[in-house]
């Protein structure tokens, strides 16, 4: 049985039972459903078939890998969740391959359903470790759940749902002067290496090894949020890698699941770990790390290294942010910013939330997905795979300058 894809009927459905305000913006917007993807396409109950560059960055190896199915399916028919009292292969095997390849140091590994449990955690061990001060960073994006929210940067998400976590401070994203201002031996730094939700917003250099050393200097933890811009986005590992930090505790998800199954994860270094490791009950989780997720993880990671998807990420990121860029300059440059991003993170940023909310319009026109940017309205976000061949850029090319058109139309006359 397969769920009904006549839009109508599932308008209906959003309306009455999943969220009434989401189904009225589908309507104005006119999207599709969703009905099947396959590498870096997605076909949609329209009859189309899209190139997706969207996907808040989780598909790198693209939709359905042969790989990563082919793994899942076979721990579906096998052992899919465990009574969690026996031991669990398939989790060791996924620890140890995610241990692998973080920077060395990072050796403990809890796998979790998400992003945000991820984040949740990492504060958790924090605490355990006698660091109850949060210092975060304006525009930066960690979660919705409680914890996850005390330290996303945008208050406009947090103010709803307060009070939240107390002690928590937010500095400015690459001002080292003002984060040293507030960190002292009780503090832990939560950051992204780039970030994602904030518009793709890069560091100065140097910048996260200061951050380290001033962690070290200081007694503070430091964990660094790699949810999105981890497991290649950038053309690397991790961020870190690029910064060359190992950070006491770093945070996955997004691409760990290799687009087929939810999967988070905390990497930590021992000492941080080490109240879990006393006593595994301190946290736990009914699902996480379930056979059917840790052999998703496994599958990914060993798809990265046997398809050299950071190599690829390496060469085609430039490739598509010149894409952007050209586009942009050539039709509607008094619109537009800056086009900037690192590996396959690319942030066009424009000079207002219309005219990115256009932009995006011109590219879905164009059977093009993107990304908006949930901390920065005026940020659309290209997060394509990085398994796209020539013709998929060819379509890019095409659909990112009917879009600058499209775009550059549309503000002229709304003036």
């Amino acid at each position: 049985m397969t769920a009904p894809a006549d839009r109508d009927l599932v308008l209906d459905r959003y309306t009455r039972h999943v969220n009434s305000s989401l189904a009225s913006l589908a309507r104005f917007v006119a999207t599709p459903v969703e009905v099947a993807a396959a590498g870096s396409k997605v076909r949609g109950s329209d009859g189309h078939t899209y190139l997706d560059c969207g996907g808040f960055g989780v598909f790198l190896l693209g939709h359905c890998h042969p790989v990563v199915v082919a793994a899942v399916r076979e721990q579906l028919g096998r052992n899919p969740l465990a009574t969690r009292l026996f031991l669990n292969p398939e989790l060791a095997a996924a620890a140890a391959d995610l241990a692998g390849v973080t920077p060395a140091g990072l050796d403990y590994v809890f796998l979790t359903n998400s992003g945000s449990e991820a984040t949740e955690l990492g504060l958790k061990l924090a605490r355990l470790a006698g660091k109850r001060h949060v210092i975060a960073m304006h525009g930066g994006f960690h979660g919705k759940t409680l914890g996850a929210l005390s330290v996303t940067g945008r208050a406009e998400y947090r103010d709803p749902f307060g009070p939240l976590l107390p002690l928590v401070d937010f500095v400015p994203f690459g001002d080292l002067a003002a984060l040293q201002a507030v960190l002292g031996a009780e503090s832990v730094v939560l950051l992204e290496p780039v970030q994602a939700e904030g518009g793709v917003r890069l560091p100065p250099d140097g910048y996260l090894r200061q951050v380290r050393q001033a962690c070290t200097e200081a007694g503070a933890v430091m964990i660094l949020d790699e949810i999105q811009s981890g497991l290649g986005r950038l053309g690397a590992w991790w961020g870190a890698d690029l910064a060359g930090v190992t950070p006491d505790a770093l945070l996955t998800g997004k691409i760990l699941g290799g687009g087929v199954m939810p999967a988070g994860g905390v990497v930590a270094s021992a000492q941080l770990f080490a109240p879990l490791n006393a006593d595994p009950l301190l946290h736990s989780s009914t699902f996480a790390g379930s056979p059917l997720a840790a052999a998703a993880v496994t599958a990914t990671v060993g798809v990265i290294k046997s398809e050299g998807l950071i190599e690829r990420t390496r060469v085609l990121g430039p490739h598509v942010r010149d894409l952007a860029a050209a586009a942009v300059a050539a039709h509607c440059p008094h619109l537009v910013t800056e086009v900037r991003g690192q590996g396959l993170l690319i942030g066009v940023d424009f000079v207002s939330a219309d005219a990115a909310a256009e932009f995006m319009i011109g590219l879905l026109d164009s059977r093009v997905i993107p990304s908006y940017s949930l901390n920065s309205s005026n940020v659309l976000r290209l997060t394509p795979p990085a398994i796209l061949d020539a013709a998929d850029l060819d379509w890019l090319a095409r659909a990112l300058t009917a879009a600058a058109r499209h775009v550059a139309r549309a503000m002229t006359a709304a003036a």
